[in-house]
């Protein structure tokens, strides 16, 4: 097994994520990995009770912030390609409880050239899935790139835009 880390310092670009970035200090803090020999974006976590909504449940918009960022990152380490969320449906089979240890695996189901299509689920410490979810992941284009990034995209970043 093949495991890289996903950071944004790659971009050379400071984005204080709020799912992923170590900096944030009201942020998740949930690094990001793609393991290359599986084809698949992870991250393992626990989350404390500061983000529940239930005093024992990690809040659902907890978890969907989550699952959005990896499926962000797949389109980036699977697919080469910055994109948007269009539109995310999730099930949540089993809550996400505060203070246990949790796996999201992101995985690309389908992709053209505008879309992208990611599948994720949460499992808990057992290899159960608590929640599973689909995105339509849209590829950027080169404005809204910059417009996202703000500043000019260097070629690293260019790469990573459909055309």
């Amino acid at each position: 097994m093949s495991v890289e880390p996903l950071l944004n310092r790659r971009w050379g670009f400071d984005t204080n994520c709020f799912v992923c970035d170590p900096g944030n200090v009201r942020g998740l803090k949930v690094p990001f990995f793609h393991d290359t020999s599986r084809g698949v974006v992870f991250a393992e976590f626990s989350l404390p009770a500061d983000f529940s909504g239930a005093p024992s449940y990690v809040h659902g918009g907890a978890t969907l912030a989550l699952i959005d960022e990896g499926m962000s990152w797949a389109t980036i380490a699977l697919q080469e390609k910055f994109a948007f969320t269009r539109q995310t449906s999730a099930t949540f089979d089993w809550p996400v409880r505060v203070g246990r240890p949790y796996r999201l695996e992101v995985r690309v189901a389908d992709a053209d050239d505008r879309v992208i299509t990611t599948e994720a689920e949460v499992l808990d410490a057992k290899g159960r899935p608590c929640v599973t979810a689909r995105a339509e992941m849209v590829v950027l284009t080169e404005a809204q790139a910059v417009d996202a990034i703000g500043s000019e995209l260097t070629d690293e970043e260019a790469r990573f835009l459909r055309g």
